[in-house]
């Protein structure tokens, strides 16, 4: 449960870190650098993948839900080409913010949850279901980084379209330029 907290206050500070504000420059090392946060997660947090049955369902299932929020979050943030630099720019907001904090905070109600709350309901369905606990501590992670990789390559998209004429500005400022 504390390696689920931990790797949740890692993301939180990593996404919001580098993506709340205005005008926030895409460069490669933003796009690149939670690809080695994911990679140190993963040493450091990594059980061991189940292969087979209902364990590794649910590893590809929130593997599925974090590809997914990763979307959501991304659809949240602008994407345009600054006037003054001719550069990819993103704006990240207290709805781009909301999101990662209602799904972390999520996150780590439900491993707070399994070890105080309900982990009496929760190990009977594991055994129903022989699930191991690494099971769901690596479907946790997988969703975790699913969703910052794809918050990462869909950023890196955008922002290689941006200016180019076929970009859908969301909720650019006033100060972008119209097309």
């Amino acid at each position: 449960m504390q390696k689920a907290l931990i790797l949740n206050a890692i993301v939180l500070v990593v996404v919001l870190e580098a993506d709340l504000g205005p005008r926030r420059a895409i460069s490669w090392f933003r796009v690149l650098r939670p690809f080695v946060t994911s990679a140190a997660a993963v040493a450091f947090f990594m059980q061991s993948v189940t292969t087979t049955g209902t364990g590794l369902t649910v590893e590809l299932a929130l593997s599925a839900v974090g590809i997914l929020l990763g979307l959501l979050a991304t659809a949240m943030m602008a994407v345009y080409q600054s006037p003054a630099t001719q550069k990819a720019v993103s704006r990240a907001g207290l709805g781009y913010a909301a999101v990662w904090i209602v799904i972390i905070g999520a996150r780590s109600a439900f491993s707070y949850g399994s070890a105080h709350w309900f982990g009496s309901n929760l190990h009977h369905w594991m055994a129903q279901h022989n699930v191991s606990q690494n099971a769901i501590a690596d479907a946790l992670l997988f969703m975790a980084i699913a969703m910052i990789l794809t918050r990462s390559i869909g950023l890196a998209a955008r922002a290689s379209h941006a200016g180019s004429g076929d970009t859908v500005h969301l909720d650019a400022p006033s100060t972008a330029p119209t097309r």
